[in-house]
């Protein structure tokens, strides 16, 4: 057994492609063993800016010898009556490569048929190896390619080298005029030179040398001592970032953490301006004190060595001051104003081409935010109002401008510097949540109705418009949008009717709409369906309990939730399978509407009688639990209903010619069924028999 090593050289790819690119890379060559019949062990990688490394140990050195079997034409045609091979044999035999004394016959579902067996050798592997990685090479994704000068197959960035062995010796292949060879370079300030390389081993010993740290997991471990250990020198702690550490991880190949000190003044600015200049802007680990209040200095990790430090730090001190410099000017601009005389500038931009300008919308989030209010906080509406009216003021303000990312949260601190509540000001600091998965919710109802209001205005706006996600396309975020709606309304515990406050947001945007009403709403529906189908699986619930529910609608967001915690918890009982059969009995007899009331007098079979008095014993107490939102209490008593409706199919006809006491057995049936039908669809279930 051998092993494969291969480092492909180039320029710093950026941080985001490596991971991506080494997964691949692992997938792909994983795959080209296996479909080659040669064993090999799971391929290990490991990467930095400037080098992507896969090593494969285990490998065998020839292909497996196979044998490929192909049919050709019945015995009847393939040899004459004295048993001489015909001209359709010979011609099979010499396609095939082989005699036509080698033939066999072989038994097929459409007779006896000939059968040619070609044996394949197997190659050496350093052979499949040399055909096989400059495609591997070339087909890396990465988001962008390029070609670079004279080259002819576009990468990430350019390309310097490639060092590919089997067994330590180097293979033989070039990629767009770069030769395959068994050297690599240290580290590209701190050691330059080129070292030979052996196997898997001799590199990493050589990497260790020359300034390299090319396992991952290493070099983040390395990453997180040092600014752990630089923060607490400082009186302070880093919180946990993986986002930013992964992207930190893949810049440096030689990773050397450094503090640097802010002035204290700007500490008097926004700490979400500080944070997000530090972190998305420059790359630096905030420190924070035990209290959660931000420390008057940084954490930056260089790619060069602590003898330079000192320069780095100051550099990296400068360009962080310069940024903060110019927020402070943006944020001492903007608070010369009142944050609703930014209101009227949003006439000026567009929301969407179809839906008009942020101004229009504004108007009708102000307006369906009332609505919502209305149910859920009545004694907020005020609030609730104004918080909706100045939550894209913002969007306007110099900062925001500069600083996108702060859209919300600046109309917040802005709104409590001119004055407003400081309900209203955290409401418009918290209406675009959520934003991603796992982030917070807004924290109280006024916040959450302005973020409803937003968010579902979005949604009937695009889908009235002919905006409608399809597929992997949904540049308008709907899909987020309609998850973000139903997760506030499950965690405020809001008893509203959906149905009704997306009636009031598809008339609110009538004026805009290209399509007509109840197709609008089918789609906003069936949007909003797929959505909480999607959260209920994540959470566990079983996907035939979600479809039963579902499938009754979705007019209580929360009832919904609780009718399939209900329906999961029924579907764990030894008894629920019967039980489900039961119900579907009475649920299919009933394939169309049927009008009018029981006549207790004209029940005749003892079977019916017993059904009719089974049914009104669990009626009322049935519907009290559902009025109480009692749902695992509803489906447990409903249940005692099953043996009376078993016997009733057991023992009575239902469709018989006599139409009073057919249409008298259906409307018990009916009034049986619609007991159950308000909590799920029966028929949904997957049972073990079907």
């Amino acid at each position: 057994m051998a092993e494969f090593f291969m480092e492909i050289g180039s320029e710093e790819i950026p941080s985001g492609y490596v991971e991506p690119a080494l997964r691949y890379m692992e997938k792909e060559l994983s795959s080209f063993f296996t479909r080659n019949r040669i064993d090999a062990e799971t391929p290990k990688t490991m990467g930095t800016p400037r080098r992507l490394i896969v090593s494969v140990k285990g490998v065998m050195e020839m292909q497996e010898d196979s044998v490929d079997e192909f049919l050709g034409p019945g015995v009847s045609v393939a040899y004459d009556d004295q048993g001489h091979p015909t001209k359709a044999a010979i011609g099979f035999a010499r396609g095939k490569g082989v005699d036509v004394a080698d033939l066999i016959r072989k038994q097929t579902p459409k007779g006896e048929v000939v059968c040619a067996q070609v044996e394949n050798k197997g190659r050496a592997t350093p052979s499949l190896l040399n055909d096989y990685l400059p495609q591997l090479i070339n087909e890396i994704p990465f988001k962008k390619k390029m070609r670079w000068e004279n080259k002819t197959r576009p990468f990430a960035r350019p390309l310097h080298w490639l060092a590919a062995l089997f067994d330590g010796k180097a293979l033989e292949f070039e990629f767009d005029g770069i030769k395959n060879g068994a050297v690599s370079r240290g580290h590209r300030f701190l050691k330059p030179e080129k070292f030979n390389i052996e196997n898997l081993e001799s590199y990493l010993d050589e990497c260790d040398k020359h300034s390299l740290i090319v396992d991952p997991e290493r070099r983040k471990n390395s990453i997180l001592e040092q600014i752990r250990r630089l923060a607490e020198q400082a009186g302070g702690q880093v919180k946990k970032d993986e986002d930013l550490l992964n992207l930190v991880n893949f810049l440096v190949e030689y990773p050397v953490a450094i503090k640097g000190d802010f002035d204290p003044e700007f500490l008097k600015l926004p700490k979400e301006l500080l944070v997000i200049t530090m972190k998305s802007h420059q790359k630096y680990f905030p420190v924070w004190d035990k209290e959660e209040k931000l420390l008057p200095c940084f954490i930056t990790v260089s790619n060069m060595p602590g003898s330079e430090g000192d320069e780095i730090r100051k550099g990296n001190e400068r360009v962080l001051r310069a940024r903060l410099e110019d927020a402070r000017f943006f944020y001492d601009e903007d608070r010369k104003k009142n944050l609703e005389e930014f209101v009227d500038l949003l006439k000026g931009v567009v929301f969407q081409k179809k839906l008009g300008t942020i101004y229009e919308k504004v108007g009708r989030v102000t307006d369906l935010a009332g609505i919502v209010s209305n149910q859920v906080c009545q004694q907020k509406e005020e609030q609730v109002r104004r918080a909706a009216y100045l939550s894209k003021a913002d969007l306007v303000s110099q900062m925001v401008f500069e600083f996108p990312e702060l859209q919300g949260i600046m109309g917040g601190y802005y709104a409590a510097h001119s004055g407003e509540s400081a309900e209203v000001a955290q409401a418009i600091k918290e209406h675009y949540r959520p934003t991603f998965a796992g982030d917070d919710l807004p924290s109280d109802d006024i916040g959450a109705a302005v973020a409803v209001a937003d968010k579902l205005d979005t949604i009937t706006g695009c889908i009235a418009v002919g905006l409608i996600p399809s597929g992997s396309e949904d540049p308008y975020g709907l899909r987020r949008h309609a998850l973000g709606v139903l997760q506030i309304i499950l965690d405020r515990g809001w008893q509203v009717s959906f149905r009704n406050i997306v009636n009031d947001s598809i008339n609110l945007i009538a004026d805009k709409a290209k399509l007509e009403k109840e197709e609008i709403k089918k789609h906003v529906e069936d949007l909003f369906f797929q959505r909480y189908k999607t959260l209920l699986n994540g959470e566990g619930f079983p996907y035939d309990a979600i479809d039963c529910v579902l499938s009754t609608g979705l007019d209580s967001i929360v009832d919904v939730k609780a009718k399939v915690a209900a329906f999961s918890d029924l579907k764990k009982q030894p008894y629920f399978e019967p039980l489900a059969i039961a119900f579907r009995r009475v649920a299919s007899i009933l394939d169309k509407k049927v009008d009018g009331e029981i006549d207790p007098g004209i029940l005749n079979e003892p079977a019916e009688k017993q059904l009719y008095e089974a049914f009104l014993k669990v009626r009322n107490p049935v519907l009290d639990h559902i009025k109480k939102k009692e749902f695992s209490s509803a489906l447990e008593k409903m249940g005692e209903i099953k043996p009376s409706v078993d016997n009733f199919f057991d023992n009575v006809m239902v469709m018989v010619d006599d139409l009073s006491l057919r249409s008298n057995r259906l409307c018990l049936l009916r009034d049986i069924s619609s007991l159950f039908s308000d909590l799920a669809d029966f028929s949904k279930i997957v049972l073990k028999k079907d």
